[in-house]
């Protein structure tokens, strides 16, 4: 069967961290979603504003090429509405989403301790946590963040 993940969740909560550890120790090929974001759409999260839906449709659509394109991948991926997961989706049937899961406060620790990202500010986080339309569980696994990376990785072999 073919392994094609998903790990998401809001801006800093460990998507490419966890996505690079798992794809490791799968053997299979990582891609950052966010190494697909469009020069623009660069320069406004440099410049703290958030994207907008029409803003994220040509990224997720080169992702989803990306995931029709190759046999077997982790990517992270924010994912964060459920239109956006269908757009991920389409053609990928057996594509898998991991969600990692984590409240405000944790995440936002994190980002303040995050160098060089161009991910920006406390509104850009709220503006995730607004936008974030939590899969239920038959949608995605959930993987609670409190845990240390290795465990969090450990937790999801075990449960794929």
């Amino acid at each position: 069967m073919k392994k094609k993940y998903i790990v998401m969740g809001v801006s800093g909560c460990g998507k490419s961290s966890i996505g690079e550890s798992l794809a490791k120790a799968l053997n299979i090929p990582f891609f950052d979603g966010d190494d697909y974001h469009s020069p623009t759409s660069v320069q406004k999260m440099q410049s703290g504003i958030p994207l907008t839906d029409e803003d994220r449709e040509s990224w997720l659509l080169r992702l989803n090429e990306l995931l029709k394109t190759e046999d077997e991948l982790v990517v992270a991926c924010s994912a964060l509405k459920p239109e956006y997961r269908d757009i991920l989706r389409s053609g990928c049937e057996e594509l898998r989403f991991l969600y990692l899961k984590g409240d405000f406060e944790t995440i936002w620790s994190r980002h303040k301790a995050r160098q060089g990202h161009y991910f920006k500010g406390v509104a850009m986080l709220e503006s995730q946590f607004e936008t974030l339309v939590e899969p239920s569980e038959s949608e995605a696994m959930h993987v609670d963040i409190k845990q240390t990376p290795a465990e969090i990785t450990q937790d999801i072999l075990s449960r794929i």
